[in-house]
């Protein structure tokens, strides 16, 4: 299966799934996985555009002012006169490693496949989604609406969430996906097995959903790919960590951008992501500025 493209004309992402506010104490960001690497990817040069839904509420309108502002708000983001925009409260632990409490229902949970979205996804070069907006049949066969629609790259972002999703829903995303991104914690709940029989196991799944790239990633210890039946591991870098909030998120926007362009050497481009995410780790929230060198 060849999804790689070159780098010319090959630069348009849309993203789908959840925006919503993340809460920290008394502070909160925007946040959500799609929006997150939809704004990485804008960092590196992609024209990445959000496709979401929030309240017709408050929150939701400072999400429309952060989202313009960003250049990530347009027609493809949907108001709800009914379900609220969503805020989630984050958690760290000792080690900075952040947890979730994620209400349901919410605006999100209410997608619909109208004419402006199947639009965008047949324009796209690629579209990048998740499991957690899926959660909730609207939403999910939304999703399916658009991936009938594109041809081009199909980037599945697995977010386990307990206890926010159905094996047999990841079974079917897994099986429309050319590229699958998981953290090893995912990977040993989805695929079985332990930690260190994880090579074996993921061999096994990609016989059965026929991905051409799965990441693994493993937070402070790197990631591992397997890529057109070769295997690549980084061992990680050591930072300070403040939090961990949307380091996957710029990993894969990294390596999504990095195949948009025609990138063909796979460790080199593992390497990159993962220098990426580690610094994301160093910052407070899940969108800092890139310092100059990093990409």
């Amino acid at each position: 299966m060849q999804v790689l493209k070159s780098n010319k004309m090959a630069n348009k992402v849309l993203c789908f799934g959840e925006v919503l506010w993340d809460a920290f104490g008394d502070e909160k960001k925007p946040g959500g996985a799609p929006m997150n690497v939809a704004r990485h990817l804008r960092q590196q040069g992609i024209d990445a555009q959000m496709t979401s839904r929030i309240g017709a509420d408050a929150s939701g309108d400072e999400l429309v002012a952060f989202l313009t502002c960003t250049g990530l708000h347009s027609n493809l983001i949907q108001r709800d006169e009914e379900l609220p925009t969503c805020e989630v409260t984050v958690q760290l632990d000792e080690q900075n490693q952040a947890a979730y409490i994620i209400p349901q229902p919410v605006s999100w949970d209410n997608v619909q496949a109208d004419a402006a979205m199947i639009a965008a996804a047949k324009q796209a070069d690629a579209i990048v989604f998740g499991s957690l907006a899926c959660r909730e049949y609207n939403t999910r066969a939304a999703l399916h609406t658009l991936l009938d629609e594109s041809h081009n790259l199909r980037v599945f972002d697995v977010n386990l969430r307990p206890p926010h999703y159905e094996l047999t829903t990841i079974e079917a995303l897994a099986a429309r996906s050319q590229v699958i991104k998981m953290n090893e914690e995912e990977a040993v709940m989805l695929i079985g097995g332990s930690h260190d029989d994880l090579r074996g196991k993921l061999i096994e799944f990609q016989k059965t959903y026929h991905n051409q790239t799965i990441i693994v990633t493993r937070g402070a210890e790197g990631a591992l790919v397997w890529h057109d039946g070769r295997f690549y591991e980084h061992a990680g870098q050591q930072v300070q960590v403040v939090d961990t909030v949307g380091a996957g998120d710029s990993f894969l926007a990294t390596f999504v951008a990095g195949l948009l362009a025609g990138q063909t050497d796979i460790q080199k481009l593992l390497n990159k992501a993962c220098a990426v995410g580690a610094y994301v780790t160093t910052q407070r929230g899940a969108n800092p500025a890139y310092p100059e060198g990093l990409i």
